[in-house]
């Protein structure tokens, strides 16, 4: 599982969260949509969480691309943000809106997105 999201608090607690569910995922992380991109190549995920205002590319964009090359990846895309033109843009892409503050309940709802029933 990749975690992308630029704030390190956002990023402890999803990774957090997903391990006290599935302690045996492999957890890796970026700080941005560009670096997400790279980490894809090299170690590609199944399952990655994606934030949608980071500095440089946006989640989305960055989500669009990834899934352009690799649409078995399940996203899921964690924002503030709700505007309701973010959240159709998320479910265009094939991926999950989930909105933050990262809590539990909204990690088990990527959860869910990820593998059909936690």
């Amino acid at each position: 599982m990749l975690i992308v999201d630029d704030s390190r608090l956002s990023r402890l607690m999803i990774r957090t969260f997903i391990l006290a569910k599935r302690p045996q995922w492999l957890i890796i992380e970026a700080t941005s949509g560009d670096e997400a991109l790279q980490m894809v190549e090299h170690d590609l995920p199944d399952f990655i969480s994606m934030d949608i205002n980071m500095p440089g590319m946006l989640g989305t964009d960055a989500a669009e691309q990834i899934l352009d090359k690799h649409p078995e990846i399940r996203i899921a895309i964690f924002s503030a943000n709700i505007q309701e033109t973010q959240q159709t843009r998320a479910i265009e892409l094939g991926a999950r809106f989930v909105s933050k503050p990262v809590t539990e309940k909204t990690v088990l709802q990527a959860l869910d997105h990820f593998e059909g029933a936690v």
